[in-house]
Parts: structure tokens; C-alpha cells; sequence
């Protein structure tokens, strides 16, 4: 157990005086349960407590120190249940070891949250907002710029990828790292990210390093998919205790303590933990973590631009964002003014911003027909050195915690289901102002294309939220997402828009797909692609750094496979016109067959094929090939006549 057992008691007893009242939120005084006014042995047996170990006997006492009685009392005899009440035990073991303080901090907490949710207390009260510093980024304006520095930097990146939740949102039973970003390739979400983190490592000459936060639900099937990569490291996050009511009782069910997630604001506290950041720091040459979570593929766009800005600005924490217009039910960045000097730039949820920007004008769109207050897409880069030192500081990477429980009475006192206190990643700054005042944070803002686009909501959302015109955030709005930022990367035009599974407003243009291998930074698309036209039902996907297509185009439904993943190899597409009627098919799958459907498919409402009439072309030997007019590999030379592209 933590600590000596004896000063562990000590601080429960002065926790339970502080605890003993707590004002209502009708004005009056609540009692909470009396603290330490029991023992074990007056809750429990004697058969029964001769039941337990010396750790969850140690629990016991805790328990009880804590008004939480009724998670020991009225237990059956010794000899009746008694593997059950080991499994409960254990349980409550694992809860006191997983957060950080034991349950008695947890209670704490809970307590102190509750009473002030109950209140209806403010937590913005007295603060002024003003719009915080930062960067606008345009794909073509000044992004390259921030590309250019972020590029540079690059050697010092580690990845930290946050990715404890199941995909029951999106109607997938398994974790959404496994599903396919696109049909195009079928690549899974894994192995996009270490796709990408394994180009961008050969390309700056080291192997960058990524830290996976899984959570019980997740961590067996993400171990299997990421393997026994040696720059791959996996963190599980623990569930925390359910809540029943207002004194902050512990949820049991049977022999079950009842759990629930604690957030990804866990993060924080396994990167201390582990000691993956203090590692990273000292003995990696890791200057700068990138966070991200796991179905936004176009967060890959995001990476080298936002380091940039962090690295030039001199930021310790830079949130990644995309425009919000006024009013839109998304958290915006606002920096919150005390008065007294101690200002915080922080993300505020969309139903707190609108009523906390009233006392600054309102949320207006400016100019640009969007608000000043940028749309948090939950995308962090944060200065290694700066968040060893703010994780490693009394908090322990511990983010400040809040609860929102759904109130059963008018008293505010019973739950019409169990609640939790939970935390997000993004709620740093609270910790990082508190042990480095001077740190700078900030934001980069992204246009949409470039940086958004989460799967994430189930079919029957996902056509909801498009007919109203908005974002639908599925897995079909996420894949045709991805074709579209590669296509205009390509400087493709759009073709409209298309329904397919019954998804309105689907990108209609051409589906490209630029792997890692090929592209990481602008730069490299403009130096490597010179002429392409394709048509709208056209398909072209490209693998490999040393691809260059001078003049290629594709008609009607051709679909062009270019690999070549030899760093001995060119390959240069030079004057090929492919006209195909069978190429990347997308059939709609019948509402009535969609549970019969493949998972991948159901949750898209469409099923996806590739004719054989599709032309693949992989290069598998050393030298330079050219693919001509007549659509054959061959050897060459070199790039051509005009070498420069």
C-alpha cells in the first residue's frame, strides 16, 4: 500500500473534519456521512475480515475511514461467497493503486466537486476573456513557412497517442484503431500513424518514438496491432469508482465495484508514472510531444506546421485548431484574465463560452466569418522540458478533475445514474501555469480540410447531422475527407458532392491518396507532382518517397497504384492517359442488410471494391523506371529531358 499505514489514517481523520459539511445548493446546510466515527470491526465479521490480505484489509480501514460502509456491511458469512468477496476486494486494491492519492484523495475530490456542482458555483466567475495568441495557417500562404522551421525541428519529436475508447459511438464492437481509414488501401488507423511516424523517422535520420494510451477495453487488441515495435511504448489508464449519490458513495453491483473511465486527461499522470517522459527527455533527444487521438486521419497534416509555430513562438503548450463561427456547439481557446497578472489560455467548453464571452461583446464572427476564439480540435503540442518539470511537480500530471452527475432530486443529492470525476488532456494549462508561470501557450489554427476530420459518430447520426448541414463525423465523412485534402494537395478540383449509405454531402472529386511514405510536407507534393488531371470517379494512390509524376491523366473510373518503396529506385509517371470504366467501386449496402454487413461496412452504409481493371505498378528492383503512354514499367536513365520537376 502507499505510504505508512498509521500517517495514511492520520490524513483521513483530517480530511473527515474538513468533509463533515458541505452547503447546499438550496442555501442550507447538508450533513455528509461522519467520518471515522466506525471501524472494520464493528462493519465486518470476524470470518470475513480474516478473509483478507494485509493490502486489502489496509483498503478496508480506508473504506470505513471514508463513510463508504456500506461497500463492506451486510456480507454473508465466512464460507458463503467468499471468491466473490476476494474479486470485490481486489478491485478496490486496483482503484487505490491506480489514482494518484488512493481512494481517500479520490473521495476528497469528489466531495469537494460535488458540493460545489450542487451550488451551481462558476468556475469562470470573475474572469475576463480576450482572444489568445497565436497562428492562422493557410495551405497556400504561410503554412510551408511554419513547415519549414517545424521540419527542422523535426528530430526532436515524440508521439503520444491517446486511444482508450472503444468504437460503440460509431456502431464498431472492436477498437476504432483497427478499422480502415479508406477503402482506397484499406490501411487501419494504427498503421497510418506508424506509417507516418516511421517516414518522418527516416527522414530525419532517428527513430522517433510513440507512447500509446490504452485503457482495460483497448490494450490487449492495440498490443496485438502495434507489435513488438521498439519505438512503440503502451500505457493503460484504469477506470475510477462510480458515484451513487452527493456524499459521493461508491456504485457496487453484486461482487462488482462499479467503474467508470476517468477521461483521457489520464495521460498526464501515465507519462509520469511510467517515466516515458523523463526518458524521452533525457536520454531520447525529445524536445517536443505530439498529442493526438485516434480517428482523425487528417491530424497527420497537422504535425510539422504546428511544431513550427510552437518552436518560433516560443510556446510551452499549442493547442491545434480549425475555425469556429459564433455559436457553434464546439470548445473555442480564450485566454481567462484574473487581474491579478495570473492569465490562462485554455480551451472552454462550448456551453460555457457563449455565456462567459457576454461580458467581452458576445461570441461574434470577425472579418474572416469566423470567431476571433478558435475551435479546439484537441490536438496538443507540448515542450518536453517544460512538462517534466510541471508532471514531476506536487501534482503529479494529476489535471484538474470535474463531475457532472444527472440530478434525480431538487435537493441535488441523488443521481438518476452513477456519475465520476473525470478529466481531459486538454486542461493542462492548469497544471503547467501552476509549476512554470512564465510558459507561453497558444494555438494554431488550421483550415478545416487540412486538420479535421474525425470518425466518429454511428450511421444514423452521421445522416442526421449531414441533412441539417452540418459535419456528419463518420467513418464515409472521414474517408471521403481523406481523399479530398489529398486530392487539393494535388491541386485537384472539386467535383461537388455525392450520398452514399445515405450520408448527404460527401466530397465528389477524385479520390487520391498520398501515403507518408510520399508526402510529408507540402513541399514534397509540389516537387514531386508537375501535371495531373483526373476525373471525378477517378482513383490514384501513391507510395514512396521517390515518385515523381510529370504528366499523368486519368479518365472515367481508372484507379493508378504507383509503389516504390526502395530508396534505390526512381520511378517516373511521364505522359500515361489511363481510361478505365472499372476502377474504386462504392456500392450502396440496403438499410435491410446492413447488420449482415462487414463491420468496416456497416458503420459507412457501403461496401467498397476494386475492379481488376485497376492498373498497379510496383517497382521491386534497383535502378530508374519510367510508366509512358502505353502504361509499361520500364528502365530509363534518369527522370527525362527536363530533370527538374
Amino acid at each position: 500500500m502507499k505510504g505508512n499505514k498509521v500517517a495514511r489514517l492520520v490524513l483521513l481523520a483530517q480530511a473527515g473534519f474538513a468533509l463533515l459539511w458541505r452547503g447546499a445548493a438550496t442555501g442550507g446546510d447538508r450533513r455528509m456521512p461522519t467520518l471515522g466515527v466506525a471501524s472494520v470491526e464493528s462493519v465486518m465479521e470476524a470470518g470475513n475480515l480474516a478473509l483478507l490480505d494485509d493490502e486489502e484489509r489496509s483498503v478496508a480501514e480506508v473504506l470505513v475511514a471514508l463513510g463508504q460502509e456500506h461497500v463492506l456491511a451486510g456480507w454473508p458469512g465466512a464460507g458463503e461467497e467468499d471468491e466473490g468477496k476476494k474479486r470485490l476486494m481486489r478491485g478496490l486494491v486496483k482503484a487505490d493503486k491506480a489514482y494518484v492519492g488512493g481512494l481517500e484523495k479520490y473521495v476528497e475530490k469528489a466531495r469537494k466537486l460535488l458540493a460545489e456542482s450542487a451550488r451551481g458555483d462558476n468556475a469562470f466567475e470573475g474572469l475576463t476573456p480576450s482572444v489568445p495568441e497565436g497562428e492562422v495557417l493557410a495551405y497556400d500562404d504561410n503554412l510551408g513557412a511554419a513547415e519549414e522551421v517545424g521540419f527542422a525541428a523535426a528530430k526532436g519529436l515524440g508521439f503520444v497517442l491517446v486511444a482508450g475508447g472503444l468504437g460503440e459511438r460509431l456502431g464498431y464492437e472492436g477498437i476504432k484503431l483497427e478499422l480502415p481509414v479508406e477503402g482506397a488501401t484499406g490501411v487501419s488507423f494504427i498503421q497510418l500513424y506508424l506509417d507516418y511516424i516511421s517516414a518522418l523517422s527516416k527522414r530525419v535520420g532517428r527513430e522517433l518514438p510513440l507512447a500509446i494510451m490504452t485503457s482495460d477495453d483497448t490494450d490487449e487488441a492495440t498490443r496485438k496491432l502495434a507489435g513488438d515495435l521498439p519505438n512503440v511504448e503502451i500505457i493503460k489508464q484504469d477506470k475510477v469508482p462510480a458515484l451513487v449519490d452527493a456524499s459521493a458513495r461508491f456504485a457496487v453491483k453484486g461482487w462488482e465495484l462499479s467503474t467508470k473511465p476517468h477521461g483521457h486527461g489520464d495521460v498526464h499522470a501515465l507519462l509520469r508514472r511510467s517515466g516515458i517522459a523523463r526518458r524521452w527527455l533525457d536520454g531520447r533527444g525529445v524536445t517536443h510531444l505530439f498529442f493526438f487521438q485516434d480517428t482523425n486521419p487528417l491530424v497527420l497534416n497537422t504535425v510539422i506546421a504546428s511544431l513550427g509555430v510552437s518552436v518560433s513562438r516560443g510556446f510551452s503548450m499549442n493547442s491545434i485548431c480549425i475555425p469556429r463561427r459564433a455559436g457553434e456547439a464546439a470548445g473555442g481557446i480564450a485566454r481567462l484574465s484574473s487581474g491579478n497578472g495570473a492569465d490562462l489560455v485554455i480551451n472552454v467548453e462550448y456551453n460555457q463560452l457563449d455565456p462567459l464571452l457576454q461580458s467581452a461583446g458576445g461570441d461574434l464572427n470577425d472579418e474572416s466569418g469566423y470567431s476571433p476564439y478558435p475551435g479546439n480540435a484537441n490536438i496538443l503540442v507540448l515542450r518536453l522540458d517544460d512538462y517534466v518539470k510541471t508532471i514531476e511537480g506536487p501534482d503529479e500530471g494529476v489535471v484538474d478533475e470535474f463531475v457532472n452527475p444527472k440530478y434525480a432530486d431538487e435537493n441535488k443529492t441523488k443521481f438518476k445514474k452513477p456519475t465520476r470525476l473525470e478529466c481531459m488532456m486538454q486542461d493542462f494549462p492548469k497544471l503547467l501555469t501552476r509549476m512554470v508561470p512564465e510558459a507561453l501557450v497558444g494555438f494554431t489554427s488550421f483550415e478545416r480540410w487540412v486538420a479535421f476530420s474525425p470518425a466518429k459518430n454511428n450511421l444514423e447520426s452521421a445522416r442526421d447531422m449531414a441533412r441539417k448541414g452540418e459535419p456528419a463525423g463518420s467513418a464515409a465523412s472521414a474517408e471521403f475527407d481523406v481523399y479530398r485534402a489529398h486530392a487539393r494537395k494535388a491541386r485537384q478540383t472539386d467535383e461537388g458532392t455525392r450520398v452514399l449509405g445515405g450520408v448527404e454531402n460527401l466530397y465528389g472529386g477524385p479520390r487520391v491518396v498520398l501515403k507518408p511514405s510520399f508526402s510529408i510536407v507540402r513541399e514534397d507534393v509540389l516537387s514531386k507532382i508537375r501535371r495531373l488531371e483526373m476525373d471525378k470517379d477517378s482513383t490514384l494512390v501513391v507510395d514512396g518517397a521517390n515518385i515523381h509524376i510529370k504528366n499523368l491523366v486519368l479518365k472515367n473510373k481508372a484507379a493508378l497504384y504507383l509503389t516504390n518503396t526502395r530508396d534505390d529506385a526512381t520511378l517516373v509517371v511521364d505522359g500515361l492517359v489511363l481510361d478505365r470504366d472499372g476502377g474504386l467501386d462504392f456500392d450502396d449496402i440496403p438499410d435491410s442488410e446492413i447488420p449482415k454487413a462487414k463491420p468496416s461496412d456497416r458503420i459507412r452504409g457501403y461496401a467498397t471494391t476494386l475492379s481488376p481493371d485497376a492498373l498497379k505498378i510496383h517497382v521491386d528492383a534497383p535502378g530508374n523506371f519510367i510508366l509512358g503512354a502505353d502504361g509499361a514499367l520500364k528502365p530509363t536513365t534518369g527522370l527525362g529531358d527536363d530533370d527538374e520537376l
